[in-house]
């Protein structure tokens, strides 16, 4: 499927804490967006796939944007770990012939709905209860645990997290549409905010965000006919690696060998590219060392040097590895990472309002800390 399709239309809404308007009604703005930017009309949809925690419907979609009949519709599990999946499996749709013209979104009011753990049962059942009564009650505690492992395996430092964070809150300051635009941070200010769930400090969380976002893939060969350079999807790959325990993984004989390390090999392998060959990351960051840990994974570093590597910052515009240009889950909001794929798009077509000059290429993950996916795009 190497080249066979491109993602030519990108679409959201404004991002904030509650931006007042249920999930459908955001999911139909940013799919409508996207598919005026393609010049695509919704009657030509024939193709839906979203996330399993989408609360939207097919059916809601197709009938309020008027599309005829959907001929191929998915869902892809775990979160966080889902966005690069499902639009790889829209791609992998277009190129088996299945349909001509997918749309993959996401639509979140996580800032105004409120803490799916503050509802949490007194009993539980399956892998939950190897953890949730122990205290593991939130995303935090979990990767703060597998933080802590890590920091002690590898030596990695509280300022070299807080470099990631910083990095990408001083990207945020040039894009109007993040949540964190207009609120610079040092690394003072990241050293000094609060714990959450030691060691993770406030700023090594990810946003509580509303809103939406869209991508719409067509085959390579209709994609050059239409407004914008195609974003060709060169390569996608999955993983759950072996025993994984979602956000828990640290039960593991290799606690720190995470889905990422797994799925690498194939991403770089469908994709014919190498990591050296990239030029903009997208790495996904509800937390700030799932950062370190996945370009560890994916080969932008060796094992054990990815704080180093964030510290050295070569995650800055100016670096070795311009990462999360627009600010990323941590200062542009999170939304499972759908953010993450469309700014790769404006990377590739040039139109990013932090654009690494002369970008060609963009590698996407999804979450490390769940089974995931990543996703290899390039200018066609």
């Amino acid at each position: 499927m190497r080249d066979k399709a491109a993602i030519v239309g990108i679409g959201q809404t404004e991002f904030g804490k509650e931006i007042g308007r249920p999930e459908l009604a955001i999911a139909l703005e940013a799919i409508t967006a996207a598919l005026a930017d393609a010049g695509i009309a919704p009657h030509e949809v024939d193709g839906l796939v979203k996330f399993s925690l989408e609360n939207t419907m097919e059916v809601d979609i197709l009938r309020n944007l008027g599309m005829p009949n959907v001929r191929f519709f998915a869902d892809v599990a775990y979160g966080g770990g889902a966005g690069c999946a499902a639009a790889g499996h829209a791609a992998m749709a277009i190129a088996a012939g299945q349909a001509s013209v997918v749309v993959v979104w996401r639509a979140r009011n996580r800032g105004s709905g409120g803490r799916p753990w503050a509802a949490k049962g007194n009993r539980v059942a399956g892998e939950f209860q190897w953890f949730l009564p122990f205290g593991l009650s939130r995303p935090v505690d979990q990767i703060a645990m597998l933080a802590r492992r890590y920091m002690h395996e590898t030596g990695t430092t509280p300022e070299q997290l807080g470099a990631v964070a910083v990095a990408f809150r001083e990207h945020a300051q040039n894009n109007p549409r993040a949540m964190m635009h207009g609120r610079p941070m040092t690394l003072d200010d990241y050293l000094a905010a609060r714990w959450i769930s030691e060691p993770l400090r406030l700023f090594d969380c990810c946003l509580e965000s509303d809103g939406a976002l869209a991508v719409v893939l067509v085959s390579a060969e209709r994609a050059r006919d239409l407004p914008h350079p195609p974003a060709l999807v060169s390569g996608y790959a999955q993983a759950t690696g072996a025993d994984h325990l979602v956000m828990a993984n640290y039960f593991t004989r290799e606690p720190l060998r995470s889905p990422g390390h797994v799925a690498a090999a194939d991403l770089w392998r469908n994709a014919g590219l190498g990591p050296a060959e990239i030029d903009c990351a997208q790495i996904y960051d509800a937390f700030t060392p799932l950062v370190p840990i996945s370009l560890e994974a994916f080969g932008f570093c060796g094992p054990g040097e990815g704080g180093a590597f964030a510290g050295s910052g070569a995650l800055r515009m100016e670096g070795a590895l311009p990462c999360n240009t627009s600010g990323g889950s941590l200062s542009e909001a999170y939304v499972h990472g759908m953010n993450l794929i469309v700014e790769g798009v404006r990377q590739v077509r040039g139109a990013s309002v932090n654009q690494v000059p002369g970008c060609e290429t963009v590698m996407v993950s999804s979450g490390n800390g769940v089974p995931t996916s990543a996703l290899v795009m390039r200018r066609g």
